[in-house]
């Protein structure tokens, strides 16, 4: 078949990362084009000749000339108008506070408050992007997010060809995180899994300084005598899931496992999900937050104590076992 075009219009909040996602594009053989005139988005795709080499991957935010979120909506739906063409809408954002300590560690004055406040700067742009956001492809919050692991996920998503007649990834992206309770649930998580109830290679020695990526890091978790109760019960459900969210149309899911520290059980249960819905057919990627943050240094272990790693993040959120946290804020499970 002959491959499709692939165009990448990266949007996002000022100083969540759009220009990380742009270069990171650029690394993948994309041609990255930053804020140009909206007018001249489709001339630029134009130009190029629909084969594999020919990728683009343009920067589209509030500081663009003629910037309007419905002028950029208007201008992705006629891009997919294009049989030769595959479009798509990435949008990259950060919670809020986390912007405002970005632009105050960097000095940077907000482009839309140039001489007022910073915080005012991001509500506005908020505001104005609030439908990109919306109707974005793939969002990808950075508030928690290493640049490593942002790297991971685009080039998870775009590193591919797109064939003539078809759709870059169709269906339903499954997204799992292993992650510590005491450093923050994952901001971008749908369904939480507390697996604190396990058994702790924490207390092994010889387990402590490995991570669940570990053979017998995973032997260790295995023989805890409802382990395979636990999985199985777990992935039944997930199995049961997933094709109801796709047939709500859900693009995104992503499903956050916890553990103390997030280097043992918590990672070894993602590594042994991923591996089951990758048989079963679904699109799978898996992502070690914790792991990431400390390059995957095979040092360090759990931590046993409830002690946060960073105080200004959420603090452990429960510890109930088997359970399934369903907070508004971190269950969109109908969404």
């Amino acid at each position: 078949m002959t491959p499709r075009q692939r165009v990448v219009l990266v949007s996002g909040l000022s100083g969540a990362g759009k220009a990380s996602a742009l270069h990171a594009l650029e690394d993948l053989g994309f041609e990255a084009i930053d804020n140009p005139p909206l007018s001249l988005i489709e001339e630029l795709v134009s130009r190029g000749t629909p084969d594999a080499a020919a990728r683009i991957a343009v920067g589209v935010d509030a500081r663009s000339r003629g910037f309007k979120a419905e002028n950029v909506l208007a201008t992705l739906a006629r891009l997919r108008t294009h049989d030769s063409i595959d479009a798509e809408l990435l949008f990259v954002w950060a919670d809020e506070n986390v912007l405002q300590r970005r632009f105050t560690e960097t000095r940077r004055r907000h482009p839309l408050s140039p001489e007022g406040r910073v915080a005012d700067g991001i509500a506005a742009e908020q505001r104005l992007v609030a439908p990109l956001h919306e109707a974005a492809d793939l969002v990808i919050d950075t508030s928690d997010l290493p640049l490593a692991s942002l790297r991971q996920r685009i080039e998870q998503r775009y590193g591919g060809a797109v064939a003539e007649g078809e759709k870059q990834a169709p269906g339903l992206a499954v997204s799992l995180v292993s992650f510590g309770f005491p450093a923050g649930l994952p901001r971008e998580a749908d369904l939480v899994i507390d697996a604190r109830f396990l058994r702790n290679p924490h207390y092994d020695p010889e387990l402590r300084p490995r991570t669940g990526l570990d053979a017998a890091v995973g032997t260790y978790v295995e023989a805890d005598p409802v382990f395979a109760e636990f999985f199985d019960r777990l992935a039944g459900m997930i199995l049961l899931l997933l094709p109801r969210f796709r047939l709500e149309g859900k693009k995104y899911l992503t499903i956050a496992i916890g553990c103390t520290g997030g280097r043992h059980r918590s990672v070894y249960i993602v590594e042994k999900l991923a591996s089951l819905l990758g048989s079963s057919g679904w699109r799978v990627s898996t992502t070690h937050r914790e792991l990431a943050r400390e390059n995957a240094a095979p040092r360090g272990g759990e931590q046993p104590g409830p002690e946060p790693r960073n105080a200004a993040q959420l603090a452990d959120a429960g510890n109930s076992a088997k359970t399934i946290q369903t907070t508004e804020q971190v269950v969109k499970a109908s969404s």
